[in-house]
């Protein structure tokens, strides 16, 4: 099997920063694309940065020149740096990640428990 672990959630007054990490562990071969995505109270959840084992990254347009999305390989873990957060950002961030596990010949998605962001106006 294949955790996701997130951290680094909080709150955060409007115009702060915090930086999420996303730490996969289990019996991993590799892992393809991370992203992470939000959910608020009563909306969908929504993409906000996503990263391939490459590198390329793409960003919701809501979030782009603020979040940054990065990952360390090695460590099988993605990061995302948020800056100049706004109040309707408040919101749970999980983290999902393609794993294709040691033994197997396909990816499969999964997803963190969710970490909180709250940010205050």
């Amino acid at each position: 099997q294949v955790q996701l672990v997130e951290s680094g959630g909080g709150l955060v007054q409007a115009g702060g920063s915090l930086r999420l990490s996303c730490a996969a562990s289990g019996m991993i071969f590799s892992i393809n694309a991370m992203g992470w995505y939000r959910q608020a109270p009563g909306k969908q959840r929504e993409l906000v940065a996503r990263i391939t084992s490459g590198g390329r990254t793409n960003y919701s347009d809501s979030v782009k020149g603020r979040f940054t999305v990065s990952r360390d390989n090695a460590k099988n873990t993605a990061y995302l740096q948020m800056n100049s957060l706004k109040p309707e950002e408040t919101a749970v961030y999980y983290c999902n990640a393609a794993v294709t596990q040691v033994g197997q010949l396909f990816s499969t998605d999964y997803w963190g428990q969710g970490t909180q962001v709250t940010v205050s106006s």
